[in-house]
């Protein structure tokens, strides 16, 4: 049986010799552009490969689509045979800790089709907790055929946001945090605020303090609260830029809560556009 939400350091560490398994090392700092291949070729899960979450697993910006559009299928799909991604493939994705970039992976390849595919519980910091073991340089794997084609289901544009504002029947939820969320500060966008009506779940509530995901019973009662009774199937996650957002789609699939769209623009495109209303507190 494929997994398709989360994996644990043990699962992962009896696979690693497994030519079925794909590992991919994510890590990335909005910071620091180039510290997540630096901190790879360092050190990393053996057998990993390296995708940057710029180049690799976002498309061109245009000033208008966000600050990680998604990328074109037709790269995607050459970039992720290039990974070693085949159909048949089970990928196993990780970054430095919460899953924040790794979950952006995971998304990216459900809605490819590929829905064999699991975030590292904890990521390379509970790895290194436990002291298994790490390898240095650059890996690669041999190239694959990957066929896949975008599921249209999964995403919602920022017309679909602005025609479910208002309306009963559908949630908007925010991972930003409740700062960012309120418009009291805005670090990286022009504009502070949220979408109108949406509710804030911020990502990292989905953790516990060690940043492994709580218990799927936990999640499932958190999200529960934040979708007010509405179905997960009428939910549309966003966040700064389409990145931690796909962390909320995470949860809400380990929790038993399917169909959640993400929105890819999110915050950064919704706010590049002056015509389009923003509420704050």
């Amino acid at each position: 049986m494929p997994l398709t939400t989360l994996i644990d350091t043990t699962t992962l560490a009896a696979h690693l010799a497994d030519p079925a398994f794909a590992i991919v090392d994510c890590r990335f700092s909005l910071s620091e552009d180039a510290w997540g291949s630096r901190e790879y070729s360092t050190r990393h899960i053996p057998g990993a490969v390296f995708a940057h979450l710029g180049r690799d697993l976002s498309g061109e910006m245009t000033g208008r689509n966000g600050r990680h559009p998604l990328p074109d299928p037709q790269n995607l799909s050459a970039t992720l045979g290039s990974l070693g991604i085949g159909d048949d493939t089970q990928v196993v994705v990780y970054d430095q800790d919460a899953g924040m970039f790794a979950s952006r992976l995971w998304w990216l390849l459900r809605w490819m089709g590929h829905d064999a595919v699991a975030v590292l519980d904890g990521g390379f910091a509970r790895w290194i907790a436990e002291e298994r073991p790490t390898s240095g340089g650059v890996e690669h794997r041999a190239a694959r055929a990957f066929h896949g084609s975008p599921r249209a289901d999964m995403t919602a544009d920022a017309a679909t946001v602005a025609s479910r504002i208002g309306k009963s029947g559908s949630r908007l939820l925010d991972a930003r945090a409740p700062e960012r969320y309120r418009g009291e500060v805005e670090p990286i966008d022009k504009v502070a605020g949220h979408i109108p009506g949406a509710i804030n779940h911020p990502y990292a509530s989905n953790l516990a303090a060690d940043n492994t995901f709580i218990s799927p019973e936990e999640l499932r009662a958190k999200l529960t609260r934040s979708l007010g009774g509405v179905p997960a199937e009428q939910t549309v996650c966003y966040c700064g830029s389409g990145v931690t957002a796909c962390h909320n789609v995470l949860a809400l699939e380990h929790a038993g809560l399917h169909g959640a769209k993400l929105y890819p623009g999110s915050w950064s495109e919704w706010s590049s556009d002056p015509s389009r209303p923003v509420e704050k507190s």
